[in-house]
């Protein structure tokens, strides 16, 4: 597996969603690359740190720049 294809499934592997197969080529990929170690653990910290995150966290600014980012997302193709 290369680290293209592990960022391509690295959401499905830490929703346990992966096929077995998938998984161990995962799993054996994180075995012997560091920089895929460490974007995992980036991806677990962010996960729990937006777990966090309440409406009263994200300043009006912070909002407002989201919304309008994501305002497209539901149209686009």
């Amino acid at each position: 597996m290369s680290c293209s294809e592990l960022v391509e499934l690295i959401t499905d592997y830490l929703e346990g969603a992966l096929p077995e197969p998938e998984r161990a080529q995962l799993d054996e990929h994180l075995a012997t690359c560091d920089g895929c170690t460490a974007y995992l653990e980036q991806f677990r910290t962010t996960i729990r740190l937006t777990g966090m995150l309440t409406e009263e966290h994200v300043s009006v600014q912070a909002r407002d720049a989201l919304l309008s980012a994501f305002r497209g997302w539901s149209s686009a193709p």
